[in-house]
């Protein structure tokens, strides 16, 4: 291992006990943003120190056994138990540095963020809105398994099911970080109920996956660039829903982007679940213009993200999903459609690992 690495790991290990030291402290335990940022700071910190602690314990064990072995009073039986365990030790060496190659892969910031969810009906009509839905209820179901908390905030009901457009905002720790390779274009092959002859049609829909984010330290928004109109909510709600302007939409004007909320009763609440999705809507424009300036420098497996990209093909017939970015076919169809997505989600995220890993290699010199 290069000096280098074991500098930083010891440094990250010195900054690990000073957080212990922190997290105890009175002052940091009043100042809930405080006390809050550091310990998701701990928390990311933690699993690194501990493997670190045993890299370090293996090396150790490895210089022990060669005393061991290379002590002239050891008989033959001592020194056969001081090769088993060095060899047991260098065993472990390795895997300690795979994993501690994986750890020290850069973490995305908003990777343990609340986020919010897109579904847009595409090219193909009714069955696109009808298979946005289905697209909505996989993704509600596989948020109900994790335990975290789904909230519609807009929809547009399709005319025959589905919805032409429905917007959630999904709150837990680690959301944005375990669904962010959903954006993209999600195409569906089926025969739909209202085709007479049995033929499989083509529709698509697009997810959007954006991290919520913390609006009073990361995104500056002028209130001279806002419009904000409020309006009477429509569709379901009873009278209450028909009888006050609750739902809210702001227009950001320098960008021409555009949100509303309206389901909840109170324009207040409307106006703080519009902002927080707008917020994240800017700060996901800034992102995309990052990525764009380094997309020539690096490769994704995974694929850009882009909306417009086709990542999943969902045939009905067959039973099969196909994501495309990673050259992955589950015949589990009916089961992913009911939540059951975390064998998609662990293939998409160990082949951005394993991308991630070879960029640090090339960067590093090989």
């Amino acid at each position: 291992m290069k000096p280098s690495l074991r500098q930083r790991l010891d440094q990250l290990t010195d900054r690990f006990e000073e957080l212990n030291a922190l997290l105890s402290d009175s002052s940091v335990i009043s100042d809930n943003n405080r006390f809050r940022a550091l310990s998701r700071e701990h928390r990311d910190l933690e699993e690194l120190v501990k493997v670190w602690g045993q890299f370090t314990q293996a090396e150790a064990d490895i210089k022990t056994a060669e005393e061991m072995a290379s002590d002239p009073s050891a008989d033959k039986d001592m020194r056969d138990m001081a090769d088993e365990e060095k060899r047991d030790a260098q065993a472990r060496i390795v895997d300690y540095t795979n994993q501690l190659n994986i750890l020290m892969i850069p973490k995305d910031p908003s990777d343990q963020n609340s986020a919010f969810l897109e579904v847009r009906a595409g090219t193909g009509g009714d069955e696109a809105a009808i298979f946005s839905g289905d697209l909505f209820r996989m993704y509600s179901r596989f948020a109900e398994k994790m335990r975290w908390n789904l909230e519609v905030l807009s929809e547009s009901p399709g005319e025959h099911g589905g919805y032409k457009e429905i917007i959630a905002r999904i709150e837990g720790e680690g959301v944005y970080g375990r669904l962010k390779f959903e954006s993209g274009a999600h195409r569906v092959q089926r025969v739909p109920t209202t085709e007479t002859q049995g033929r499989v049609h083509t529709s698509a829909c697009t997810v959007a996956i954006l991290p919520e984010v913390d609006t009073d330290h990361t995104v500056e928004i002028n209130p001279a660039d806002l419009r904000i109109d409020t309006y009477r909510a429509s569709g379901a709600g009873g009278q209450h829903i028909n009888k006050t302007d609750s739902a809210v939409r702001i227009t950001h004007i320098p960008t021409g982007t555009v949100v509303e909320c309206q389901e909840e009763r109170s324009q207040h609440k409307n106006k703080a679940r519009a902002m927080s999705w707008l917020a994240a809507r800017l700060e996901q424009a800034k992102r995309d213009v990052a990525d764009a300036a380094t997309a020539s420098m690096r490769r994704d497996l995974v694929g850009t993200g882009d909306r417009s990209e086709r990542i999943r093909t969902y045939n009905f017939p067959q039973g099969r999903m196909t994501d495309h970015r990673i050259n992955l076919t589950l015949y589990k169809l009916d089961a992913i459609m009911q939540g059951d997505m975390n064998e998609l989600l662990d293939a998409l995220h160990r082949e951005h690992q394993a991308d991630q890993l070879a960029m640090l290699a090339q960067e590093n010199g090989g």
